[in-house]
């Protein structure tokens, strides 16, 4: 059986994990989740690296996925992160949110493990096999140290629900050789905010954005005037985020996104070890850019 596609375009967050306490704040995060779809966020994306996955137990995990698709009522899309260096339990992650309405997942490429092109196609197909939802394959080096070519993501396209990747290479020759390779309907996300209206030009539809999770109506609105052909209202946007975007990684994201989305009280500034919270000098740089951009008086 293979599920159907959802429309995944446009500006998607990538949700931050607010804590309280050294505990997952479950009324913080549902708060947030409603308050980006009233703000025209296109999609959802908890459990991601943005929501510090590495840090969080299979329980809170699965709790936040649960929260974010019952928020969420079918208004906007959710695509689950489920992605592990464990094959098996990148496989149980994604059938959790096949089982509780996610609309997709996204799956990282195995990190640490440094899996070869080979055992990177054998790690998705059984994920594929083994759980009947859409799939987005992240691929973002930088985090992961493996970098799967585009002929190995054209072998896994070739499987029904391997519909797309978040492309975090920062590679802007990738979506255009990406979409030559494999076609116009595999679903190209770019992973970077900074260059995201590049990567629309270069055949990408979208952008899981970390900043969005502060500047979501920007961000969405963005694309919408891309989507439109509203060139000049895209790039006005897109230059009045900039300083935004910067901010948002000049120190290991999320701590700086964590510290602007407490500026705007949506929560506390908190993360887990091995990441802390930013120092002052980022703080005074994440308040500019906020003002910058109108976010805070």
């Amino acid at each position: 059986m293979t599920t159907a596609t959802p429309t995944l375009a446009g500006s998607l967050v990538a949700l931050i994990t607010p804590f309280s306490d050294g505990k997952v704040d479950e009324r913080a995060f549902q708060a947030l989740v409603d308050w980006q779809i009233k703000e025209g966020t296109h999609g959802l994306v908890p459990c991601g690296t943005t929501g510090e996955s590495p840090t969080l137990s299979h329980e809170e995990h699965r709790r936040l996925v649960e929260l974010c698709v019952e928020v969420a009522d079918r208004r906007v899309p959710v695509v689950a992160g489920t992605g592990s260096n464990s094959t098996a339990e990148a496989i149980s992650l994604t059938k959790h949110a096949k089982a509780v309405g996610a609309d997709a997942a996204l799956v990282v490429t195995p990190y640490y493990n440094k899996p070869t092109q080979e055992g990177l196609y054998q790690h998705f197909k059984a994920i594929h096999d083994a759980a009947d939802l859409p799939i987005i394959i992240y691929n973002i080096p930088g985090r992961s140290v493996i970098d799967m070519s585009v002929a190995t993501m054209a072998r896994l396209a070739a499987l029904p629900n391997i519909v797309g990747v978040k492309d975090a290479t920062a590679d802007l020759a990738r979506p255009l050789r990406t979409r030559v390779e494999i076609g116009a309907d595999f679903i190209q996300l770019s992973g970077e905010d900074a260059t995201a209206t590049g990567f629309l030009a270069q055949g990408g539809v979208g952008c899981i954005s970390v900043t969005a999770n502060v500047a979501p109506r920007l961000c969405a609105e963005m694309h919408n005037a891309w989507n439109r052909g509203d060139m000049v209202e895209m790039a006005r946007i897109r230059d009045l985020l900039m300083p935004l975007h910067h901010a948002m990684f000049v120190e290991t994201s999320p701590a700086p996104v964590k510290y602007a989305a407490h500026l705007l009280g949506l929560c506390r500034p908190e993360l887990r070890l091995p990441l802390v919270e930013t120092t002052p000098a980022t703080q005074e740089m994440v308040r500019a850019a906020l003002v910058h951009t109108g976010l805070l008086g």
